[in-house]
């Protein structure tokens, strides 16, 4: 039996696609808390119990398996920042910033891989990082003007907020101290305070009393 029939056949096939799902989601739990270079594909293989041809055949190379890990645990993270569900701007807002804390501390190594760069700066890295940063400012551009395009001053001023966030999660990862809640309701005021000062010097976007 070759590579491809033990894989699961064409790359187009159910079975394929149920088979390299389970593959990332194995890499999710090994990549939580284990950094890019602590893992060797020999390593990895060991604890997915797969011969490491198998991962070559999914991913072409441990990078291709790495960032297929990436891109799918942010999956999770991006929806419900995008999901609605009937929720007011101000509990869609709350549960998104809960949702991203709730992602860095259960998943650090990739955590940082995303908001650092990852491997050697890693561009692509880089890409799904500033992916997650558009998509996740859209949606709140979204609870607080109805639109997902604002004027640059308005973007600028999220993209600000966004960073601090990054930076703020990365500091708290080292002790979580304060508690979760307590870091979210503090990202939350920070960016009631963002968009009070948005509607200072941008008139077509006014302070979203929804939210702030």
């Amino acid at each position: 039996m070759n590579i491809s029939q033990r894989a699961g056949g064409r790359p187009d096939s159910a079975r394929y696609r149920a088979r390299r799902a389970e593959l990332i989601a194995i890499g999710r739990k090994l990549f939580a808390d284990t950094s890019y270079d602590a893992l060797s594909m020999d390593d990895i293989a060991r604890h997915a119990d797969v011969a490491k041809g198998l991962i070559y055949y999914y991913f072409a190379s441990k990078r291709g398996y790495y960032l297929a890990i990436i891109e799918d645990s942010v999956a999770d993270l991006v929806a419900r920042a995008e999901e609605t569900g009937g929720l007011t701007p101000a509990d869609r807002l709350r549960r998104t910033i809960d949702g991203y804390l709730r992602y860095a501390e259960h998943h650090q190594a990739a955590y940082r891989a995303i908001v650092t760069g990852g491997v050697g700066s890693d561009a692509e890295v880089h890409a799904i990082r500033d992916r997650v940063r558009d998509r996740i400012l859209a949606a709140i551009a979204e609870g607080a003007w109805g639109r997902a395009e604002v004027p640059p001053l308005a973007r600028l001023a999220l993209i600000g907020w966004m960073s601090c966030v990054e930076g703020l999660t990365l500091d708290w990862l080292r002790d979580r101290e304060p508690d979760r809640g307590t870091v979210g309701a503090l990202l939350a005021r920070l960016l009631a305070d963002t968009l009070r000062a948005v509607a200072d010097f941008e008139p077509s976007c006014p302070r979203p009393e929804a939210l702030t």
